[in-house]
């Protein structure tokens, strides 16, 4: 049985599987468009959309620094300083709230906010029709500035999933709207979770309001029901995979067109907060140890390979890789560290360091050389990728693992000056 939410924001830093399912089945179809209202109702559960972003590999890289929010809980921070390498990047003018600071900051907020709110409430649909829960209870999220008919009138509402109320109600349904939905198995049940059974719908609850064109509570747009047009195939998709945090960070890339798969991956290598996460990921698991554990995982996905990369390396090893992700797990960190770290004797070689492991994604992405080194001490393929950066040769050896990892994992790391 799936776990109850107690608010929206408690997905926001940890994966959640159907959650991620629904976004990432939008991945495959990245929509330019000039307006918000360009895309309408449940057109948003199968398109990603950024309103005024046109250019493809714009909408990839905004797409790819949603997706880190959504399926590995990064922050507003992190974010922003990747919808900040975009603008620049590709040298986007003319988006709404562009000429401020509180302008930007305004956008970057709706954008992040908007599609964690849906991505969590589709997700969350998708559980409470597996789960087919006799009520749903109607839960405010906690606004600072609440709507009035979400507090005051729908708040604590307990009705059954066929009620034609969650055709246009069911949240969010508005924009920063974060209200979301519960279910329970008894109208005791649904009082324990804030519910209150004998709450009625006002009558005119329905019905259409000339200002928006929408009904009582619902903003302009968003009379229709996250999620509820794709439920099926997002808890279908959902429950082929396990409930590991890594498993659910590279999962469901491979459901997705080439096309759109390869331009996500290349983008997700080139957000500078994938960079700052290896970093850190390498500097707190050499503060801690490799085997002490601390915050954070024990394995962390560089991105999916590209089509070109899967077939370039399939052609080298004479096995099919597609699907695969590039990794890198704290116990490599402990032998780079042993063999090339700080104690580094070789005079050709420098020590490695934390920041080092940031640049890894450049290396991924424009090697000079990709080649085959035939077995490691544990059977398996060995891949080394070569890329001179600042005048110094990166290194780095990648170990093919099948069957239920499929990834290939980072073994060694040096470099040469």
């Amino acid at each position: 049985m799936p776990d109850q939410p107690s608010a929206v924001s408690g997905v926001f830093r940890r994966p959640f599987r159907e959650q991620a399912a629904f976004f990432r089945r939008k991945l495959g179809n990245l929509v330019p468009t000039q307006r918000w209202d360009d895309i309408t109702a449940e057109a948003h559960d199968t398109a990603f959309m950024v309103a005024g972003a046109q250019k493809a590999d714009l909408l990839a890289d905004l797409a790819a620094s949603v997706d880190r929010a959504i399926v590995e809980g990064k922050s507003l921070e992190s974010f922003r300083q990747d919808f900040r390498a975009a603008v620049d990047r590709h040298d986007w003018h003319g988006w709404t709230g562009e000429d401020t600071k509180g302008g930007t900051a305004w956008r970057t907020r709706t954008i992040y906010r908007t599609n964690t709110y849906v991505s969590y409430a589709a997700g969350r649909r998708a559980q409470l029709q597996s789960s087919n829960w006799p009520f749903w209870v109607y839960v405010h999220g906690g606004s600072r500035d609440p709507r009035p008919e979400h507090l005051y009138v729908f708040n604590g509402l307990v009705l059954p999933p066929d009620h034609p109320f969650w055709i246009t109600h069911y949240p969010p349904s508005d924009w920063g709207c974060s209200c979301y939905v519960v279910g329970a198995r008894s109208e005791r049940g649904a009082r324990r979770l804030g519910g209150d059974p004998a709450r009625k719908l006002p009558d005119g609850w329905n019905r259409m309001l000339p200002a928006t064109g929408e009904p009582l509570g619902v903003g302009k747009g968003w009379g229709y029901a996250p999620g509820a047009s794709v439920a099926g195939p997002v808890s279908a998709i959902a429950g082929k995979i396990g409930a590991w945090d890594y498993q659910i960070g590279k999962a469901f890339m491979s459901e997705m067109p080439p096309a759109a798969r390869d331009a996500i991956a290349d983008a997700y290598r080139r957000l500078p907060s994938v960079q700052a996460d290896l970093t850190r990921f390498a500097q707190r698991t050499l503060d801690d140890g490799a085997s002490e554990g601390g915050d954070e995982p024990e394995t962390r996905t560089i991105g999916a390979l590209t089509t070109a990369a899967a077939d370039q390396i399939g052609s080298l090893i004479g096995r099919d890789v597609a699907g695969y992700d590039y990794s890198i797990e704290r116990s490599a960190i402990g032998h780079v560290e042993a063999r090339h770290g700080a104690a580094e004797r070789d005079s050709a070689q420098r020590p490695v360091q934390a920041a080092d492991y940031g640049r890894l994604p450049a290396v991924l992405d424009q090697p000079d050389s990709v080649s085959a080194l035939g077995k490691s001490d544990t059977g398996l393929a060995v891949i080394e990728y070569r890329r001179t950066l600042d005048g110094e040769d990166f290194v780095a050896r990648f170990e093919v693992r099948g069957k239920k990892r499929r990834t290939l994992a980072l073994k060694t790391f040096f470099i040469k000056q």
